[in-house]
């Protein structure tokens, strides 16, 4: 039997004591007895009932139905109506509340139960019901924006590689070998992006499909920093410096996923160079002890709104000031999702114009969340 909180609305004692003592005996909990619409609305805010059995007629301002609209607009509490009135003009405004149940005075101990139950049960479906219809509209929306988003960071590029391999095309012969080397280069930045487009689309796709599994293995930090800036460092046409430096206490060998590790540093550095200008220094750090693993990324950049960084981590997101570089907003998305897969934290401290810091804390001996994993 349930053991739901609720709450009985009745202004004669005695029939309310009665109806506190059957509920009690069958398993639920009595939070109150309210005898006015008043002592009712405070009750439920103070005490929070799972279910109101409402006395239709109540002494006061307002009876049982207008009571029970007012919890329905302001609540969505089911409320199960005691009467013992029966007259069609009782039961047209009783039903025009929508109450999940109706009971007629006096009642066996058995009708009361039933009924408390049955609008619990109905309650709880409507509720599951409405969550489900939510969920979907925000899938629906978001594969909407996902579908304007992908379409327009694809064109872009498609557009480069067409318009350039048409310059090829008619006018290699004519044209001089840096112009031809200046086409090439733009065909190859555009296919990059797309990659990368198509390697974070994948990415959400299996976090949205719980696939995104954290798998751990024995990897050199150190090492596979310093190997990450330097690919940075031979792709990045806007000259930025990434500074890396470090401390450690135990050596840099740690137990973490490196797959997850690449999608968080990469983005981390992406984003840091393509919002601050050309050539600008990066700082990229890494504290190293025997329990975690700590990164922290500052640039001297465009910076986020404080208005807006409650939302950085919501797909799609881009910053006000940040609409008129190309993006998806789905660079943080994926690295707060695989840093909650590490059981991480991260933070960000940012200020419009004077640039942003990351810190990620990554614990470095996690075990797999892959049951089947070999390496664990």
């Amino acid at each position: 039997m349930s053991t739901a909180k609720i709450l009985i609305v009745e202004d004669e004692s005695i029939i309310a004591l009665d109806i506190q003592t059957s509920l009690q005996n069958a398993g639920y909990q009595v939070v109150s007895i309210a005898t006015t619409a008043e002592e009712a609305l405070s009750d439920i805010t103070h005490l929070q009932p799972d279910l109101v059995l409402m006395d239709v007629r109540l002494s006061g301002e307002m009876d049982g139905v207008e009571t029970a609209e007012k919890i329905r607009k302001n609540w969505q509490l089911p409320v199960v109506f005691l009467t013992a009135h029966a007259d069609e003009p009782t039961l047209a405004r009783a039903k025009n509340v929508q109450p999940f149940g109706y009971i007629l005075k006096p009642f066996e101990d058995r009708e009361l139960v039933t009924a408390v139950e049955i609008a619990l049960s109905r309650h709880k479906a409507e509720r599951m019901i409405q969550s489900a219809l939510k969920k979907e509209k925000e899938i629906s929306e978001l594969k909407s924006r996902f579908v304007s988003v992908v379409s327009h960071e694809f064109r872009n590029p498609l557009n480069t590689i067409l318009f350039s391999t048409e310059l090829l095309q008619r006018y290699g012969t004519q044209i001089t070998e840096q112009k031809k080397a200046t086409y090439l280069e733009r065909i190859q930045d555009s296919v990059k992006r797309m990659h990368q487009l198509l390697t974070d689309v994948l990415t959400v796709g299996e976090t949205e499909a719980g696939k995104l599994q954290f798998i751990p293995q024995s990897l050199d930090l150190i090492r596979f920093c310093k190997e990450l800036v330097d690919e940075f460092h031979l792709t990045d046409k806007r000259k930025s410096s990434i500074a890396f430096s470090y401390n450690e206490t135990n050596g840099s060998h740690s137990r973490l996923d490196e797959r997850l590790l690449r999608h968080i540093l990469t983005n981390l550095l992406s984003n840091a160079v393509k919002y601050s200008p050309s050539g600008e220094l990066i700082d990229f750090r890494l504290e190293l002890s025997d329990r975690s693993a700590v990164f922290q990324i500052r640039d001297r950049g465009i910076g986020i709104p404080k208005s807006e960084q409650t939302d950085l981590f919501q797909s799609f997101h881009r910053a006000s000031n940040a609409k008129s570089i190309p993006g998806t907003g789905l660079g943080l998305s994926i690295v707060k999702q695989c840093v909650d897969l590490h059981g991480g934290t991260i933070t960000v401290e940012s200020e419009e114009n004077q640039g942003t810091l990351v810190t990620v804390t990554l614990p470095i001996n996690r075990q797999s969340t892959y049951e089947n994993d070999p390496r664990d």
